[in-house]
């Protein structure tokens, strides 16, 4: 599965943008520019969290903002700006990164530690 999303005006959502995002089951690609072209590629795995946000004028048009937060050296935080359908990208990307990192055995866990206060047995 891929969405492929373009970068709207917030004035009625008209793709008038040359900027696209790109979103596969591996790899999340923004493509920006018309005589400049940069493409900046990110690995699933790589995507730690995702954020939804939707202003009142995002709202009226059906838009979103999707923050992806990575691990990623270049872009620490990629966002996907006035793109139509932003929950279900959203949602495809927190299932897909999840299953990036289960496949190639990434998964982030947090040490919480033994209980003990951080106190040594000497002490």
């Amino acid at each position: 599965m891929e969405y492929v999303e373009r970068k709207r005006w917030l004035f009625l959502g008209l793709p008038f943008t040359f900027t696209k995002y790109i979103v596969k089951e591996d790899m999340l690609t923004i493509d920006e520019g018309l005589l400049k072209t940069v493409e900046n590629d990110c690995y699933m795995y790589k995507v730690q969290d995702v954020t939804l946000s939707a202003s009142l004028v995002e709202k009226m048009f059906g838009l979103g903002t999707v923050t992806c937060y990575t691990g990623d050296t270049t872009h620490p935080t990629l966002t996907l700006q006035h793109i139509k359908h932003s929950r279900e990208v959203k949602e495809f990307i927190l299932r897909q990164s999840e299953e990036a990192r289960l496949k190639r055995r990434t998964v982030n866990m947090l040490d919480i530690g033994s209980g003990d206060g951080g106190q040594d047995e000497g002490d």
